[in-house]
């Protein structure tokens, strides 16, 4: 690209100071056409899974698409394909004028999933002799599991060196709770994203991501945008450096403009993804990604749970007791239950004591946002010393003032009944901080036993 640039300018040069030459045109010349793209294939004769791919035009850069999640480049290429079936295969030629496409399809009769076994393959997924599909997370409890550094690298080598994460850095931002699913099965890589992603804010406020993030809202200096899971396909390029490709709206980590990653380190037990930021070429992205059920810290890959207090619904509060915050002069604690009965058989039960506050209760953070797309009810049990109502409220954790309640009321006194709040037409994926107020306007109520909080 330089030389080109500097023969174009040493023309305008010469054009500038000989008056002979004015009538002369610059060009980059004409454009490759269909016929240029045209290619030819042959199985091996080694293996019918096994194509040789030959470019007609010699003269011309050639890019492969495989049409079974891989890529290639160059005149000659081989393609494998361990399953059977009908795969579109594209070559794209390039020359200064611009670029061309053609493709054919070619169809596998048989399968062949010998032809899986690639060291890379088995790190990634498993392997197919393992469980041909691996879940990869953010190492969240690590320092360093997420930083920045200059793009090109250093002589340092391929680190965050302008700035490094600190464990739980962006917890609650949307990016822990996220996971990279990685198949052999048709090369699928699944994004879990739980309804929402992290998305790095720019100098001017933008997120600068092509992707449609809609109806985020900052948080944590950046920004939680909403999101929903992605269905795609990776595929690895071997070459001076292995990259790790994925495709569709798909990406990994939190998007800066590219879904292709240099491969850093790649370990049974360790990924390290290196991306150049496609909005700051003066800068690349580090992420460091541990299995899903990989012992880190006592914690475990993704890390959040527990370090912060943050649990998920159903709770029955007989393994776990989550951390509720209180208000209004409300107190809690947990207790044996003071009734077991045919309404209620477990043997641990929230309390809290009604304060001296109407409008006192108690709250708990989540891990997740809620989803009401399917399952529209909070429900729970509650023992209640007294008849009224109580107040069910679901809030955004980040922003206070975007809330709703429910008022549900209790109508039987001294037993176990079972309530529940209807959130059908709620937005999803926006809410994480469950409020429940027992007794609404009516302080010094007495004590209230909660029990089997859940979604239903």
């Amino acid at each position: 690209m330089k030389k080109i640039t500097l023969l174009s300018l040493s023309i305008i040069f010469l054009l500038g100071i000989s008056s002979c030459k004015d009538e002369e045109e610059i060009t980059l010349g004409s454009a490759p056409t269909e016929a240029d793209a045209a290619f030819t294939y042959t199985p091996t004769a080694e293996n019918a899974n096994i194509i040789d791919f030959t470019a007609l035009n010699s003269n011309l850069t050639a890019k492969w698409d495989f049409g079974n999640g891989l890529k290639g480049e160059g005149t000659n290429v081989q393609g494998s394909y361990p399953n059977k079936g009908t795969y579109t295969v594209t070559l794209t030629v390039f020359n200064s004028g611009g670029s061309a496409s053609s493709s054919q399809d070619i169809t596998i009769d048989e399968d062949d999933l010998s032809l899986l076994s690639n060291p890379l393959f088995d790190l990634l997924t498993g392997g197919i002799d393992g469980p041909g599909s691996k879940v990869w997370v953010f190492d969240s409890t690590r320092a360093g599991h997420f930083g920045v550094g200059p793009n090109p690298s250093t002589e340092n080598g391929d680190i965050p060196e302008h700035w490094s994460a600190d464990p739980l850095i962006k917890a609650n931002t949307g990016m822990y709770d996220d996971k990279y699913e990685f198949s052999l099965n048709g090369f699928q890589f699944d994004q879990i994203t739980n309804g929402h992603v992290y998305v790095n804010l720019n100098d001017d406020g933008s997120s600068g991501a092509e992707v449609d993030f809609s109806d985020g809202y900052e948080n944590a200096g950046d920004y939680t945008a909403y999101f929903d899971n992605q269905t795609a396909t990776w595929s690895f390029t071997e070459d001076e450096d292995t990259t790790l490709t994925v495709t569709g709206s798909s990406f990994i980590g939190f998007y800066c403009g590219t879904r292709t990653y240099k491969v850093v380190k790649l370990e049974e037990n360790e990924m390290i993804l290196r991306a150049a930021d496609a909005y700051d070429p003066t800068l690349a992205w580090y992420f460091r990604l541990v299995p899903e059920d990989f012992p880190v810290d006592d914690i475990g890959g993704g890390g959040e749970l527990d370090t912060t207090g943050k649990f998920t619904l159903p709770m029955d509060f007989e393994s776990k007791e989550p951390s509720w915050e209180v208000f209004g002069g409300n107190t809690f604690e947990y207790v044996d239950n003071p009734d077991i009965s045919a309404g209620n058989s477990s043997n641990r039960v929230l309390s809290t004591l009604k304060g001296d506050q109407g409008w006192g209760g108690i709250w708990v953070g989540l891990k997740y946002h809620l989803d009401f797309s399917s399952e529209n009810n909070i429900a729970f049990k509650i023992w209640a010393p007294t008849t009224g109502d109580l107040i069910v409220k679901i809030e955004n954790e980040n922003i206070a003032s975007q809330f709703i309640e429910k008022t549900v009321p209790v109508s039987s006194a001294n037993e176990w009944v079972d309530v529940s709040a209807d959130f059908t037409g709620t937005e999803l994926n926006k809410y994480s901080k469950l409020v429940i107020i027992p007794s609404w306007n009516a302080p010094n109520t007495g004590t209230f036993y909660i029990d089997d909080i859940e979604q239903k």
